[in-house]
């Protein structure tokens, strides 16, 4: 989930080394065409989770670089690297389980009952598949991890809370690591 396209694969799989190496996951890669393609990139540090603007345009600009070498578009482009935010695609299986407890929709490529769009409190993995307790069900549905087309995090006050939580905890630690650098 990763991404939807050829051309998506194509750019993941020159993006991923270079992201790694920096330190840096991919989150997900959409090309879109248009008079100019827009290449998105959502990244995250490998260490924290968090994905700053000092880190994007360090990723961007190595990016950039590799791109110019490997010339995976025809045509000129937009180059947009971004953090997942609040509200991030879930896109790898460790993600279920990261953020088991918050709120979520799944879309699948396929319909299950009728529907394809689910929406509940993710409860982890079961093998290879999502297991979230839906809304107004009484037992968690497992849904295969390959049949899901798209997932993404519910922004809640919760999430809200654990962001900023998270955001505030690494400004403190960057705030007494300068302190006992002078």
């Amino acid at each position: 989930m990763k991404t939807k396209t050829n051309m998506d694969e194509r750019i993941l799989a020159i993006a991923s080394p270079v992201a790694e190496d920096m330190g840096y996951g991919i989150v997900r890669i959409r090309v879109q065409g248009g008079n100019r393609s827009v290449v998105q990139i959502m990244a995250e540090r490998l260490s924290d989770g968090l994905m700053n603007v000092s880190d994007c345009a360090q990723l961007s600009r190595a990016l950039s670089s590799t791109f110019e070498v490997e010339d995976p578009i025809d045509g000129a482009y937009v180059l947009e690297v971004s953090s997942p935010g609040l509200d991030r695609p879930l896109t790898d299986m460790k993600h279920f389980e990261q953020y088991a407890g918050e709120l979520a929709r799944l879309e699948l490529d396929r319909f299950v009952e009728g529907r394809k769009r689910f929406r509940g409190v993710l409860a982890g993995l079961d093998g290879d598949n999502v297991a979230i307790d839906l809304d107004n069900e009484s037992e968690t549905a497992l849904i295969p991890f390959a049949w899901l087309s798209e997932a993404k995090l519910l922004i809640t006050d919760e999430v809200i809370k654990k962001g900023q939580k998270k955001s505030n905890k690494k400004s403190r630690k960057k705030k007494s690591s300068q302190k006992g650098d002078t």
